[in-house]
C-alpha cells in the first residue's frame, strides 16, 4: 500500500463525511459551499485534467492567485498525480512569474485574472516550456489559443479512465516531491525548497495534533498561499484532521472576514497582529472616567491570569473569577469586534514579533503563541503551546524534531520535516543540508527549559567599523514597541555606530497627530514626532542593549514598506539590501547629521 499523503486524507474525508461543508468562499459575491465530496471530486477532475495534457511525474504546475478554492483544488490535483505544485505570489511582475515558471520548467500555469495573464504574456515567448494557461473560473474570455477556460480544460480530461488516475495515486511515495516553495528571495533570485509527500503529511499530522486540531474547528485562509505557512493552515492541516476554511480572496477585508466567520484558529503575521493591537489601543484611549479605570483593571487581570496559564499552572479561585468578570465586561466585547470570539488558538509566525505585543494582547485575554520555522523544514521548528508559551520565545522543539545550536550559534534542525532540497541548485542544497541537519541561517539560543530565543540572520549581521559583530533583529524588536512607530530597520555596516530608519503605523500614528494638531501628511518631520520617539529609545530600547548595540540617530520615513513598494517580501519581511540601496542618501544624511542619542 502506498505511502499515506494528504490526497489519501481527502479521499477518506469525502467517503466518511462526504456531504459535510470543506471550503467556503466569496469569490462571486456571496458565500458558496464546496462539500468533502465535491472537493475531492473538482481534485480529480483537474487530475484527468492534467494527465490528458500530458504531464506526468515530477512535472510541475504552476499557480497565481488569491485565496479561492481553485487555488487549492489545482494543487492538489497535481500533487494527486505525481505531479508537482509550485504558487506563484500575486505581487511578483512579469519577470518574477517568467523566472519562476522557466526554472520550475512548468508546462501548465493556473491564473486567476485576465491582469495576471496580460504580465504572463509579456513574458511567455522567453518561456519555451510553458505549453499552456488555464483560466480561473469567473477570469473572463481570451482568443489566444494557449488559454484555456477551467471548464474547457476539466472537459478535455472527462476520457481519462478512474483506473489510470487512481493508479497515479496509487502510485505516490514518501520521499516523491509534492511542493515548490519558492523562498521569498531577500538576499537574491527565490530558490525553489523542494517538499516530500511525506514532509507535508508528517508535519501537518503532528503540527495539528500538538493543539488538537478538530473536525469542528474553522480556518479563514487569507495570507498568500504560495507560502508554506499558509499552505499548512488552508491545505495541509485541513486535508489530515478534517476543519472548515474559509476563503478571504481580498486581504483588505480581512477585518470583514473575521466578524463573518469568526475562525476557531487564526494564525497571523506580526504585521497583522500590530495592525490589531493598534486598533484596539485606539479603542480603550477613548474610554473616560469609570469606562477608563475598569478597562485598566481588566487589563491587569488579564495580564495575571494568562501569564499563570502560560506557566502551565492553575490560576487561584480568586483571579479565576475576576477574570471571568472581566472577560464579561470587556474581553468578550473587544474579540467580538474583532470577528475572534469563538477562536481557541491565536498564532503568529513567519516573521519575530515584539513581546511587548504579545503581553498587550494578554491584556485583553488574548494568548497569542509564537512559533519558528522556514520552508525548508515544511514551516514549524519550534513553537509555544497554551500552557507551555513563555513570551520572547518562539517555544521548544515540536515532537519529533531535533533542534541544536552550532558552535557559531545557528540553529540546526533534523526530522521527517526537513527538505529534500533545492531544485537544480546543488550548491545551496550542500550548503544547507549537511549530513542530515538544516542549517537554517538563523542564530538562536535556548534557556534551561529548553525555549528558544532568535538572535537574528547570520546574513543580517552588522560589523560596525570597530569590528563589533551585531544582530539588528533584538534591537527592531524592541524599536517596533514603540506606540507609532510601523517597520523599523537598524543599519550600521563599517559605521561607528548604529541608526535606524523608521516607518509610522498608521492608526497609532493617525490618532498621535489628532492628539497634537499635526498634518498627518508632514507629521514624519515634526519635532514633536521626534522628541517623542527620541524619549522612547532613551527610555525604552537602548537600556535593553549593550552599548556598542544602542542606536544613536534615526530617520522617520514618510512613507510605509510595501511589497508594491519593493521594501518588503510577499510576507512582509524586510528585504535589507533594497531599503540600504533605496534609502542610501537618507542613511547618509543620518550618519551625516552625527550621534543625537
Amino acid at each position: 500500500m502506498a505511502e499515506t499523503t494528504i490526497v489519501h486524507h481527502l479521499e477518506r474525508h469525502a467517503a466518511q463525511r462526504g456531504g459535510r461543508a470543506a471550503l467556503h468562499d466569496k469569490v462571486t459575491g456571496t458565500w458558496r459551499t464546496t462539500s468533502w465530496r465535491e472537493y475531492n471530486k473538482a481534485t480529480r477532475d483537474i487530475g484527468k485534467a492534467m494527465i490528458a495534457s500530458g504531464l506526468g511525474k515530477g512535472d510541475v504546475v504552476t499557480i497565481l492567485g488569491a485565496n479561492r478554492p481553485e487555488w487549492v483544488i489545482a494543487a492538489l490535483g497535481a500533487m494527486r498525480i505525481g505531479a508537482v505544485s509550485a504558487g506563484v505570489y500575486t505581487t511578483c511582475s512579469a519577470e518574477e512569474i517568467g523566472y519562476i515558471v522557466e526554472h520550475s520548467e512548468s508546462p501548465i500555469l493556473v491564473l486567476e485574472t485576465l491582469e495576471q495573464l496580460g504580465r504572463v504574456l509579456e513574458v511567455w515567448d522567453t518561456v519555451p516550456t510553458l505549453k499552456q494557461v488555464v483560466m480561473m473560473q469567473g477570469a473572463g474570455e481570451h482568443d489566444d489559443p494557449r488559454v484555456a477556460s477551467w471548464e474547457d480544460f476539466i472537459a478535455a480530461g472527462a476520457a481519462v479512465e478512474d483506473s489510470e488516475l487512481d493508479a497515479r495515486l496509487a502510485g505516490l511515495t514518501g520521499d516523491q516531491v509534492a511542493d515548490f516553495i519558492y523562498t521569498s528571495g531577500t538576499t537574491g533570485p527565490p530558490k525553489a525548497v523542494m517538499l516530500t509527500h511525506e514532509n507535508l503529511e508528517w508535519t501537518g499530522s503532528v503540527l495539528g495534533g500538538t493543539v488538537n486540531m478538530g473536525p469542528d474547528d474553522v480556518a479563514l485562509s487569507y495570507l498568500p498561499l504560495s507560502h508554506i505557512a499558509e499552505q499548512t493552515a488552508s491545505i495541509i492541516m485541513p486535508l489530515i484532521f478534517g476543519y472548515e476554511v474559509h476563503f478571504c480572496h481580498d486581504g483588505l477585508q480581512l477585518a470583514d472576514y473575521l466578524k463573518e466567520v469568526r475562525p476557531t484558529t487564526f494564525f497571523g503575521v506580526p504585521r497583522v497582529w500590530e495592525r490589531f493591537e493598534a486598533g484596539v489601543k485606539g479603542q480603550l484611549a477613548e474610554a473616560t472616567g469609570a469606562k477608563a479605570k475598569i478597562a485598566a483593571a481588566a487589563q491587569d487581570v488579564g495580564k495575571k491570569y494568562i501569564a499563570e496559564m502560560n506557566a502551565g499552572r492553575t490560576p487561584s479561585k480568586v483571579l479565576d473569577v475576576q477574570f471571568k468578570a472581566a472577560d464579561k465586561v470587556v474581553f468578550s466585547k473587544i474579540h467580538t469586534a474583532l470577528g475572534l470570539d469563538r477562536c481557541r488558538l491565536f498564532v503568529s509566525g513567519a516573521a519575530p514579533i515584539p513581546a511587548s505585543s504579545l503581553e498587550f494582547f494578554s491584556s485583553i485575554g488574548i494568548t497569542v503563541t509564537e512559533l519558528y520555522g522556514q520552508s525548508e523544514d515544511s514551516g514549524p521548528t519550534t513553537t509555544n503551546l497554551p500552557g507551555a508559551n513563555r513570551f520572547g520565545t518562539v517555544g521548544r522543539a515540536v515532537p519529533g524534531v531535533e533542534v541544536k545550536i552550532a558552535d557559531d550559534g545557528e540553529i540546526l534542525v533534523r526530522g521527517k520535516n526537513v527538505f529534500a532540497g533545492y531544485y537544480k541548485n546543488q550548491a545551496a542544497t550542500d550548503e544547507t543540508l549537511i549530513d542530515g541537519w538544516l542549517h537554517s541561517g538563523d542564530l538562536g539560543e535556548f534557556d534551561s527549559d529548553g525555549y528558544l530565543s532568535i538572535i537574528g540572520r547570520k546574513k543580517d549581521i552588522i560589523i560596525t567599523s570597530g569590528g563589533k559583530n551585531i544582530a539588528p533583529q533584538n534591537i527592531e524588536e524592541a524599536l517596533a514597541g514603540i506606540d507609532i512607530v510601523g517597520t523599523p530597520v537598524v543599519v550600521g555596516e563599517k559605521q561607528r555606530f548604529l541608526v535606524a530608519l523608521l516607518t509610522l503605523e498608521p492608526e497609532a500614528a493617525g490618532r498621535f497627530a489628532d492628539e497634537h494638531g499635526l498634518d498627518k501628511a508632514t507629521m514624519h518631520e515634526s519635532d514633536v514626532v521626534r522628541k517623542h520617539i527620541e524619549a522612547a529609545i532613551t527610555k525604552d530600547v537602548n537600556p535593553l542593549m549593550a552599548r556598542v548595540e544602542h542606536v544613536r540617530n534615526f530617520i522617520v520615513l514618510p512613507n510605509e514598506f510595501t511589497t508594491a513598494g519593493g521594501e518588503l517580501t510577499p510576507t512582509f519581511k524586510v528585504k535589507r539590501n533594497v531599503v540600504n540601496e533605496m534609502y542610501a542618501d537618507q542613511i547618509a544624511a543620518v550618519y551625516e547629521a552625527g550621534q543625537v542619542l
